[in-house]
């Protein structure tokens, strides 16, 4: 890989990880706009935003599960029933950051929350790929 894919592909990285955390941002767009101009990247793409993407959304998680455990409220107790499946829908904005952040105040299993964090991420991202196409 050229120093420029590298480039592109840490601005992504960095673009991804801020969009999954408190902050506010996306990174479709930028996503988008790589594969727009590196077709090339798209696989390398479509994995470095995944991974960044799910480890800002870890962050999210971590920083719910240093709170201290809160009696189930009624939107705690809607991501308690469906548990670390519910973060399938990670992506969504705003939505995503308050799921990643319940199951880790509900204690939901770091490892399943990764999984399926990661498969819902991923999945975003491809249908954008796929759109591209």
């Amino acid at each position: 890989m050229l120093n420029d894919d590298l480039f592109a592909l840490g601005g992504l990285a960095l673009s991804a990880f801020l969009a999954a955390t408190v902050l506010p941002g996306g990174s479709e767009a930028v996503f988008a706009g790589l594969l727009a101009l590196r077709p090339e990247l798209g696989p390398a793409a479509l994995v470095t935003a995944t991974v960044a993407n799910t480890a800002g959304g870890m962050s999210t998680w971590l920083l719910g599960r240093l709170l201290p455990r809160k009696e189930a409220t009624p939107r705690l107790a809607t991501v308690q029933r469906w548990g670390s499946v519910a973060l399938l829908l990670s992506w969504v904005p705003v939505l995503g950051d308050a799921l990643c952040a319940a199951a880790g105040v509900l204690r939901l299993n770091w490892a399943a929350c990764l999984l399926w964090m990661a498969v819902g991420k991923g999945l975003r991202y491809a249908a954008i790929a796929w759109a591209m196409h």
